[in-house]
């Protein structure tokens, strides 16, 4: 590679930056590790969710993620994942940081490159690969002023993934290897659709044939009242109507069973191996594992955990995955990106209180209206798909690589 004297007076200053003591949040785990870096949570929450695609690909692989200093922890990470901010750019600070890390490859998530950081993490024969690359966030001063450092740094990456042609044109014009650059798309976070006993569903649909079914998912018990009363108003219009109740916390189901018995609904209860009658207007899941199940009987779905504070609200993408109509309180901080994606799609709708939750549930029982919603969150879960496997499917062959190696 060419040399670039932009870049080398860079790290010349790198190398006389301040350094501040550098802390890790544990040891280095045994086995290959995966260092992925984003420049927001969006991203965090497509690393997060590619990092659950491989893990079951490749036994015992470990994860570190690091964000830019200015973001704070990401939600949802596993205890398989570790977490840090990003090293400052100074020299003595990245090579403590590579040294304790030691990763076997590196996705850079986005742009914002740091240059003294990818410099080193290449020279220690680092595999870089450049992931989800947008023009936004390699319009910098400092590739305009200093073009050279610019396609100095580009051009360690062996493969760069643009999300679109304007990103593929920047690259270009700032310097990158035409060659290793390919319009892919975005990456997106989504996910697979969650499993569930076949035999089971078949069983269920032909008994519910002809009856209108909601459900209602993770549901907090200070939630069930305004559940319950959203499901007697619905009632009115459509007196068929079977509400699915899954807790937030199974163990508590005789609990959401008696407050309910007590307000003379006629329920049947899934843990106790009770299938819902003609006559039953709530069945209660209350047992682990089987949402999957539910989500594919129930064309609506109102994700729980949401109605009141305090919750942050619940995954939309699983209901998502299985096509179904997704409503939500105002409550969901945890999952915001996730929520205002699917609403921009117009896969979700937001619900208040019972009664705006009993007037969406009538909407949609109209079949088209459904069916609409459902359709728009299934290509939501589902873009960004071929992108993941052609980023996994590269991570294998470049682990595989480096392991005969």
């Amino acid at each position: 590679m060419a040399r670039s004297l932009s870049l080398a007076a860079y790290m010349a200053l790198a190398r006389r930056a301040p350094r501040n003591p550098v802390a890790f949040p544990s040891n280095r785990p045994a086995g290959e590790l995966i260092w992925a870096h984003v420049s927001s949570l969006p991203k965090a929450a497509a690393i997060l969710q590619l990092f659950h695609r491989i893990q079951p690909l490749r036994p015992g692989i470990q994860f570190l993620l690091t964000t830019a200093p200015d973001l704070p922890r990401p939600d949802h990470l596993k205890s398989d994942v570790i977490w840090q901010q990003v090293p400052e750019e100074s020299v003595p600070v990245i090579d403590a940081f590579l040294s304790h890390w030691k990763p076997d490859l590196c996705l850079w998530g986005g742009g914002h490159l740091r240059p003294a950081l990818v410099e080193m993490t290449a020279r220690r024969d680092v595999p870089l690969f450049l992931v989800d690359a947008d023009a936004a966030a390699l319009e910098e001063a400092r590739f305009r002023w200093l073009p050279d450092m610019g396609r100095g740094i580009l051009r360690r990456f062996r493969k760069i993934m643009a999300i679109d042609a304007a990103a593929a044109q920047r690259l270009r014009r700032i310097g990158s290897n035409g060659e290793v650059v390919e319009i892919t798309g975005a990456l997106q976070e989504g996910r697979a659709a969650l499993d569930c006993n076949e035999d089971t569903r078949d069983e269920l649909a032909a008994m519910l044939a002809g009856r209108p079914v909601w459900l209602a998912a993770m549901i907090q018990r200070e939630e069930l009242d305004i559940v319950a009363r959203a499901h007697r108003t619905s009632m009115r219009f459509a007196h068929r109507q079977l509400l699915i109740l899954v807790p937030d916390d199974e163990t508590r189901g005789p609990q959401y069973a008696k407050q309910l018995r007590d307000k003379g609904w006629n329920i049947a209860e899934w843990s106790n191996g009770e299938y819902p009658e003609e006559t039953t207007q709530i069945l209660l899941a209350d047992t682990r594992g089987e949402l999957g199940l539910w989500y594919r009987l129930a064309p609506i779905t109102l994700m729980g955990s949401s109605l009141l504070s305090g919750h942050g609200g619940r995954d939309p993408y699983e209901p998502a995955a299985l096509g179904s109509a997704i409503l939500y309180g105002p409550n969901v901080s945890r999952y915001l990106p996730a929520y205002s994606r699917l609403v921009a799609a117009r896969a979700a709708q937001i619900v208040k209180d019972a009664d705006t939750l009993a007037s969406a549930i009538s909407r949609l029982s109209a079949p088209d209206q459904a069916a609409a919603m459902a359709h728009a969150a299934w290509e939501v879960s589902s873009s960004g798909a071929e992108v993941t496997d052609a980023l996994i499917e590269m991570i294998q062959d470049e682990l595989d690589l480096r392991g005969t190696a």
